[in-house]
């Protein structure tokens, strides 16, 4: 386990804002890569980057909505990419390193959350394994020469609270053997993204790039709950009856601003200088979950008890999920 995994009084809150946690950090000169940088808490980290001065690439699926999302905010450049499509990610790499720049700051912020069948890509690969996980996997380690140039990167994973639900299941990772259920299949990803973290920082902290994960709470006013019906949002507790959000930084409920706080901090804060592989909430390193709290616990209770599972920064896991990872990009 990570001896960085403890709070260190970041100062900042559940409420703490972008705009708060950016105050003072000069990023020009810098460039930064933002996947589902034109959507939700990953639109307003570009956002956030871009003002600060830096230079922010983001890959797209679709150009149209991206360029929409976009056109308002200087000093960012849009290229084409699908994390479900390898070849797609391994000629924006291309494109990328081609160019010669060095990347100081990578947020892997793309997602998709609890489809409600089993789907499978081209290569039999579970989606929210395939995209979550193994794409922003291909994409990081191939761009590994740009990060290793900046001479101090960072990459950011933004996991969830649903990793609880989920260890990686490395004999069937794919539900070929066992039921599948949505939430099983998103808490499987998210903990692939924290244990990617884990490992990244453990083999290229020498080449000064450290990673980080985190939960940045949960956020309606996102495309990523799509797959929800009125009720479920209803039950979580996350609406209210007028279908409106409810917002309560202090049970992780929050607006996009206050969501894409923590992987700002993650991405820029020197606050975190010299730390790495850990798992961050609320704008703080986040504690771990003791052994008396790591059952009797349900979905409900994302908006009460955090931390991170200590199978989540297992380093053994870690290495486990990037030996599978490398067999199944072959």
């Amino acid at each position: 386990m990570s001896d960085s995994q403890l709070p260190i009084g970041s100062g900042f809150k559940a409420a703490s804002t972008t705009s708060e946690v950016i105050s003072g950090i000069d990023l020009t000169g810098k460039v930064a890569i933002v996947t589902g940088g034109y959507a939700g808490l990953g639109l307003e980290t570009t956002r956030t980057l871009a003002l600060a001065g830096a230079t922010v690439v983001v890959p797209v699926r679709d150009l149209i909505k991206a360029r929409a999302a976009l056109n308002s905010i200087n000093s960012v450049e849009i290229e084409p990419m699908d994390l479900i499509d390898p070849k797609s990610i391994d000629a924006f790499a291309a494109r990328f390193l081609d160019s010669g720049r060095p990347l100081h700051i990578m947020v892997n912020s793309a997602g998709i959350m609890a489809l409600p069948q089993l789907t499978l890509d081209d290569r039999g690969y579970e989606y929210h394994f395939a995209i979550n996980h193994l794409g922003h996997f291909q994409l990081t380690t191939r761009l590994l020469p740009a990060l290793r140039k900046a001479n101090g990167a960072r990459v950011v994973s933004v996991s969830a609270w649903a990793h609880r639900l989920s260890d990686v299941v490395f004999d069937d990772p794919f539900f070929q053997r066992r039921e599948y259920q949505p939430m099983l299949g998103y808490g499987q990803s998210k903990t692939a993204n924290i244990l990617f973290a884990t490992g990244l920082d453990m083999r290229e902290q020498q080449h000064g790039i450290r990673a980080f994960s985190l939960h940045p709470g949960s956020i309606v006013d996102t495309d990523l709950g799509r797959n929800f019906s009125r009720d479920q949002l209803l039950a979580f507790g996350v609406i209210d009856a007028d279908g409106k959000p409810i917002i309560d930084p202090q049970k992780q409920l929050k607006t996009v601003e206050q969501g894409a706080a923590t992987q700002v901090w993650c991405a820029t804060h020197p606050q975190l200088e010299n730390i790495g592989g850990v798992y961050c909430e609320n704008v703080e390193i986040a504690r771990l979950v003791p052994p008396d709290e790591s059952t009797d616990w349900g979905p409900d209770d994302s908006t009460r008890k955090l931390g991170v599972m200590p199978y989540a920064i297992d380093p053994d896991h870690a290495n486990r999920l990037w030996k599978l990872s490398e067999t199944l990009l072959k």
